[in-house]
């Protein structure tokens, strides 16, 4: 892989997704269905689907391609490909909440070693660069990249006073269980995969996540997080979390700076 082509693809293609998910954000009405799990799905879903996967596919036409919307067609239990979330945090698209994220992210062996994550409502855009390091790019965002500054998690968080994220739409009781296991100092909420990228800047030093997610919703902040010296695990053996799973469903996970001492489940 051409790491320095792939980082500009996936950038190019974040923002061309991004511009259209604002269009029809903007607009007074869009389109809303139900999938067949009864999660939403929304015109900006869908045509922020087929610019990636089109732009993916020309770009990188051998390497497999999976996306959340065309789910149902994807192989299984692959090793190496490229994954996608054209719209991650759909409810808080509907609700104008603006914690929404364009998702891509390259799979190698089982780990998501490149990435971007681009919240166009927030002017937040984060990617791994071509050596793996991650970088945090300041808006206005054009065809060339702007002023870059890389990102670092905590490198020395306190169990005694940590800065915890949770889901803004799926926090329950059982994550606020193993929350109150620390010692927080202070807790926010975001959607979608910013919650990553909060560890991977230092905003946050600990993200669990006590619920159903896929692989398209977790792979581009994973591979943010690593490339900023952070770790995602599993929640029940603290073992890392890997990709390509029999139907890319992932267990609950804990996402965090490596100073953070994981307590016991």
């Amino acid at each position: 892989m051409q790491f320095d082509r792939l980082t500009a693809e996936m950038r190019r293609l974040a923002l061309r997704a991004g511009e259209r998910i604002m269009e029809i954000y903007a607009s007074d009405d869009f389109d809303v269905r139900a999938k067949s799990d009864a999660s939403p799905v929304t015109e900006a879903d869908e045509a922020a689907d087929a610019i990636i996967s089109a732009g993916l596919r020309e770009a990188f036409p051998d390497i497999p391609l999976v996306t959340e919307e065309q789910s149902a067609t994807h192989e299984q239990a692959i090793s190496t490909f490229l994954i996608v979330d054209p719209l991650d945090g759909t409810k808080e698209f509907i609700k104008r909440r603006g914690d929404f994220t364009v998702n891509i992210a390259y799979v190698e062996n089982g780990v998501p070693v490149r990435g971007v994550v681009y919240a166009p409502a927030k002017q937040r855009l984060f990617y791994t660069t071509a050596d793996g390091r991650s970088v945090e790019e300041r808006g206005p965002f054009g065809e060339e990249p702007g002023e870059i500054a890389p990102v670092g998690v905590n490198p020395t968080p306190d169990n005694r006073g940590l800065m915890v994220v949770a889901s803004k739409s799926h926090r329950d009781a059982a994550t606020d269980d193993y929350i109150s296991k620390y010692g927080v100092r202070d807790m926010t909420s975001a959607g979608s995969s910013l919650k990553f990228c909060l560890v991977a800047t230092g905003e946050a030093d600990l993200y669990p996540r006590l619920g159903r997610t896929m692989e398209w919703d977790t792979a581009a902040g994973d591979a943010v997080l690593r490339g900023a010296g952070g770790e995602v695990v599993r929640f029940d053996d603290h073992s890392t979390l890997t990709y390509g799973k029999p139907g890319f469903e992932n267990p609950f996970f804990i996402a965090f700076a490596p100073g953070v001492l994981l307590v016991k489940n």
